[in-house]
């Protein structure tokens, strides 16, 4: 049973609802009873029986919970993760943030998140034994029904809302990692699900996630879900556009070249976003830097022992076009760009040996004559292929390969603020912790698939599973920085704490359970208070 306020926009007036929610075994959905039990007192906060025109009963105010519930019945339950992951959400902002968007439901969300996070990959039909065991947040169980119904209500402006607030919090100087997954999907329901680019060459219709990431806070505040076709290169602008309406300011992106287009670079520069982005050594003007500065490069001066790599860089005249449709015009000039050249001598190697694998490969589907539509403008590239009455003949076009070899091992990073090579591949190479977010969202969130039938609980599950996602990406920084891995996985870290109790009486402070010596380093680790009896827990 629950009570939902609805106002009505003639009257003004906002009456509140006895709701019921059952099952329905012939259409097979939750469906919700509501019951008048009256209006809402806008200056008191209590609720006035009527019988909806407006003639009060004689019966007793009903006063909206407010707070946390008093404890009301004797309990002993595991805790100690629990209590981690709640000074972790009152140290990063999220429980506040989560309360100002979602007043009502923000404890669940948070158990959910909870669950997920702990339980590692375990389905949520599962959640009511877990409740039942450990102090969360709700402290009451949450029926797969109502886990669907929470999803379904989280809304669009309340998640922006959480957006908003969450990227108040990183900081303005750092560099956001930004890169996109994709996740496969059974349901022909979704509407977004489609076949494409599956990042996890699984052949399933997919939908794609593109993701956020702080580079020094290592902690993602930001995530949007795109049809399963669209490529990574399309979806720079749209980015563009949330962002500047969601307020960010002073915007500073890491993409890989998946990401690169002359017209994205031109949007980048529009928008006076500053920007690091990797870019394919076939381009016209990063050929003629090779063949300048390749060979040149390969100097002690030029080595890194760090990265064992040569490393060159160069300012470059950008050549921006910006159309003004209001004006009927195109504004054409060039814009200052560090162009950042890296020959890897193992790259090269392995370079190499895939090409030769390529060229093999197109040779043998010449000569039995079983070609791929996608791979034409390379058998004309790189073959000269002449067909006779008996046989196919297939010659290799050498220029075009040794122009090909010419390119092993160099790899390229463009940016319109970093100058310099090393800091720029340091940048680069940070962006790694999106890759690793990933890892965590499919495999200990479970959402290598999508479970969901509905856009609409889609919607909700995927904010629930980003909520998580920030708790386990602070916990892994922490671990990374003290460098806990040499000792514990991130899940024997967890269970590690999770079998401290805690014992509540009604009337009594809270009983915090013993805590070793190896459990209360880890909270220090984590710069979380240890608990002591009394605390102030969920």
């Amino acid at each position: 049973m629950a009570i939902v306020y609805q106002k009505d926009k003639r009257s003004g007036i906002t009456y509140a609802y006895e709701s019921i929610s059952h099952w329905d075994k012939e259409k097979k959905q939750s469906r919700a009873k509501r019951t008048l039990i009256g209006r809402l007192d806008t200056a008191t906060g209590k609720i006035i029986a009527t019988n909806g025109r407006g003639r009060k009963h004689d019966v007793p105010a009903i006063t909206a919970n407010q707070g946390p519930s008093p404890v009301t019945f004797t309990s002993r339950r595991f805790f100690g993760a629990t209590y981690l992951l709640d000074q972790i959400g009152k140290k990063i902002g999220i429980t506040e943030d989560l309360k100002q968007c979602f007043p009502k439901d923000y404890k669940k969300i948070l158990s959910i998140a909870y669950f997920l996070i702990l339980e590692d990959a375990n389905p949520l039909c599962r959640f009511p034994k877990w409740a039942q065991l450990h102090r969360h947040p709700f402290m009451e169980n949450i029926p797969s029904q109502r886990s669907s119904e929470l999803f379904a209500s989280i809304t669009e402006d309340a998640k922006n809302h959480f957006f908003r607030l969450q990227g108040k919090r990183r900081a303005e100087k750092e560099f956001w990692a930004y890169d996109s997954t994709s996740i496969s999907s059974y349901s022909q329901k979704l509407r977004q699900v489609r076949y494409g680019n599956n990042k996890d060459y699984d052949p399933l219709a997919q939908i794609n996630l593109a993701l956020l990431f702080g580079e020094q806070s290592r902690l993602p505040f930001y995530y949007r879900k795109l049809s399963g076709n669209i490529p990574d290169v399309k979806t720079i602008q749209e980015l563009i556009k949330e962002l500047n309406i969601l307020g960010y300011s002073k915007i500073k992106l890491v993409m890989d070249r998946g990401f690169y287009s002359a017209e994205n670079i031109n949007d980048l520069f529009k928008n006076h976003y500053k920007f690091i982005v990797g870019a394919s050594t076939s381009l016209s003007y990063v050929k003629t830097a090779i063949k300048e500065h390749g060979s040149q490069m390969k100097t002690w001066q030029n080595y890194s022992e760090k990265y064992e790599l040569y490393h060159h860089s160069e300012t470059i005249a950008w050549d921006y076009t910006q159309e003004r449709p209001y004006k009927e015009d195109v504004i054409k000039t060039n814009k200052r760009m560090y162009l950042h050249m890296y020959y890897n001598p193992e790259k090269a190697v392995e370079d190499g040996k895939r090409f030769n694998r390529y060229m093999a490969q197109l040779e043998d589907e010449l000569l039995s004559g079983k070609r791929h539509l996608e791979h034409e403008s390379a058998y004309k590239r790189f073959f000269e292929i002449k067909k006779t009455p008996r046989k196919i003949q297939v010659t290799p076009r050498q220029e075009a390969m040794d122009e090909a070899r010419s390119r092993y091992g160099f790899f390229i990073l463009l940016s319109n603020e970093v100058k310099d090579a090393i800091t720029a591949l340091e940048l680069y190479r940070n962006r790694d912790v999106v890759e690793k977010a990933f890892g965590n969202l499919k495999d200990r969130l479970n959402c290598r698939r999508t479970l969901v039938s509905s856009d609409q609980s889609l919607e909700g599950k995927l904010f629930v599973e980003f909520i998580a996602l920030i708790y386990l990406s602070y916990i892994k920084k922490k671990m990374e920085e003290r460098d806990l891995f040499k000792k514990y996985t991130l899940q024997s870290l967890l269970d590690e704490l999770d079998v401290i109790e805690s014992y509540e009486a009604p009337g009594s402070a809270v009983i915090v359970g013993e805590v070793l010596k190896k459990q209360s380093e880890l909270y220090k680790e984590m710069d979380v208070p240890v608990p002591v009896n009394g605390t102030s827990l969920c």
